[in-house]
């Protein structure tokens, strides 16, 4: 146990605050935001939850950070709008789409039936509108323009729709608009079934040059066990060489225990072996961009593990 334990830990101070540091100078920053940092134990969108990401994203700009947000919540908007509008009681978001719940702000889907997937798809058309308009809306406090792009991991494989979406992306923050990023529910279900943006976030991470990526989620990072039920779980505050150790923790326990940490933790390491510092931490955490934009010590780092590729 105790080597376990040293393997888990194990990453040298020193390399661990010179990531810190680079990480708190990143020039662009994506910031993905999982299901449960906007919605509330209902599954429906929470107001105050999205202000606080607002706020949060807005400290970076006032740095002068370029920020690209990618925002999960189109389904928990539909099932919040449905209700209120229409009386419409489609259950949350875990009954619609066929999960358990598990550790962190998403799942994996158990139910492969086609029904619960064409249902999550029609509440994402209903909530993607939702949710643009009251990030529009908390954006404008701040007098920040925003714009909406929707995709699929075709438009992420297929060069010629990849270029034309890093163009805009470039085209955007030029302008100093935050691009709001979501997978297009209503003809992709991979991130309905598994992941919930965290591949995604990943793959354009790289894709457009970012200096951190930053995964906000209802845990404040990756943990040992799972926090919620776990009292002697302990936060792993930085993972480099120690990586295996920490997939194998993951790969072993149970899926309750862990759930959707699995692609947070693959995606943040993704974005490490292409030379960028990745950061897991809780979207409820006063001031969490900041923090990280001081280099506190902030949820888990993933320590970058060569100076990038030409991928």
């Amino acid at each position: 146990m105790d080597e376990q334990e040293a393997s888990l830990t194990g990453v040298d101070p020193e390399l661990a605050q010179s990531a810190r540091e680079r990480a708190a100078a990143a020039e662009r920053v994506l910031v993905k935001a999982g299901t449960n940092s906007l919605t509330d134990e209902d599954s429906r969108l929470d107001r105050v939850k999205l202000d606080k990401l607002v706020a949060d994203v807005m400290d970076l700009r006032e740095r002068g950070t370029e920020v690209v947000l990618v925002s999960s919540g189109a389904v928990g908007a539909g099932i919040g709008r449905l209700d209120r509008m229409n009386g419409v009681k489609t259950g949350t978001r875990e009954e619609v789409i066929g999960v358990d719940d598990m550790e962190g702000d998403d799942s994996h889907r158990r139910d492969t039936d086609a029904e619960p997937i064409a249902k999550s798809q029609a509440l994402s058309t209903v909530g993607q509108s939702h949710l643009m308009r009251h990030y529009t809306q908390s954006f404008e406090r701040f007098d920040q323009a925003v714009a909406q792009i929707l995709l699929t991991g075709q438009d992420l494989d297929t060069p010629e729709r990849f270029r034309n979406f890093q163009n805009t992306i470039e085209t955007l923050l030029t302008w100093d608009v935050v691009p709001i990023i979501n997978e297009n529910d209503a003809v992709a279900v991979d991130e309905l079934q598994i992941g919930d943006n965290d591949m995604l976030s990943a793959s354009i991470a790289t894709g457009i040059g970012v200096d951190l990526l930053v995964t906000l989620t209802d845990v404040d990072g990756v943990y040992t066990g799972n926090p919620k039920y776990d009292p002697d779980a302990t936060l792993i505050e930085a993972v480099g060489d120690n990586y295996d150790a920490i997939q194998r923790l993951i790969d072993e326990s149970t899926s309750d225990a862990f759930g959707g940490i699995r692609t947070k933790v693959e995606g943040a390491h993704d974005v490490a072996i292409h030379g960028i510092p990745a950061i897991i931490a809780g979207s409820a955490t006063p001031d969490v961009l900041e923090r990280i934009a001081t280099a506190k010590p902030t949820g888990t780092l993933f320590v970058p593990t060569n100076e990038g590729t030409d991928d």
